[in-house]
């Protein structure tokens, strides 16, 4: 291995992990839409390895299309902020209408009281809320279940431009094994940080009691997406 092509590999490893961490898009939605949906560890972590190389294999795509073209990286990369700006408005319209939804759906599910009178004259009281009504899916709910997949397309859509950059050495070279290596290596470490975070922030809501927010959570999930647009949109996070 050349020393350009040592260089070039660590400054992508790098490069995918400080992306990652910068970017609270890659791991917030991911942490709040399995809490409010209590989902178990690993259909979380295998819905952000589906997003995560959602996200990564779009942009690779659009590279492996431009250089099968003859197209410039900077035209690619022009492309890619173009779709960053899309996305981010996406994400955040996605936030603030998951967050009105789980809102309504919080203020509906106010718990309440009910007297109840047996027979022998006693009495006692018991509150319950909507949620408590109804403790499993039917089929027809789970057909309406799209917020995640909504999510999962905003991922497909979203660009990773920090790869067009480290992209652009070997494709003008020609030297299509590092460009395989550099695009492999920046997808394994994008998603491996994002599973990662996500499973130590799973792991330490496990000391946390968050019962009483327990019919805020779809509006606490929505408001956490929405702020992660709005830091992309105004932030350029």
């Amino acid at each position: 291995m050349t020393a350009e092509a040592s260089v070039l590999l660590s400054t992508t490893a790098s490069i995918a992990i400080i992306h990652t961490l910068a970017g609270p898009d890659h791991y917030l939605p991911f942490i709040a839409i399995s809490k409010a949906r209590n989902w178990s560890l690993k259909r979380t972590v295998i819905f952000t390895f589906l997003c995560g190389l959602g996200h990564v294999g779009s942009s690779v795509l659009l590279g492996i299309i431009g250089v099968a073209t003859g197209i410039a990286i900077s035209h690619i990369e022009l492309w890619e902020g173009q779709r960053g700006s899309i996305v981010s408005v996406l994400l955040m319209t996605f936030g603030l209408g998951y967050f009105i939804w789980g809102a309504i759906r919080a203020i509906q599910n106010k718990p309440h009281t009910h007297l109840h009178v047996h027979d022998n004259g006693e009495q006692h009281e018991h509150s319950h809320s909507i949620d408590t009504i109804h403790v499993h899916e039917h089929p027809e709910e789970k057909k309406r279940n799209i917020t995640p997949w909504i999510l999962f397309t905003i991922f497909i859509f979203g660009p990773c431009e920090p790869l067009i950059p480290l992209v652009m050495y070997p494709a003008a070279e020609s030297n299509y094994w590092l460009l395989t290596a550099v695009t492999a290596l920046f997808a394994i470490i994008t998603i491996g940080t994002m599973i990662t975070l996500v499973v130590l922030a799973n792991r330490g809501f496990h000391f946390l009691n968050l019962k009483k927010a327990g019919r805020y959570a779809h509006a606490i999930a929505g408001f956490i997406i929405l702020l992660c647009g709005i830091g992309m949109v105004f932030l350029g996070l």
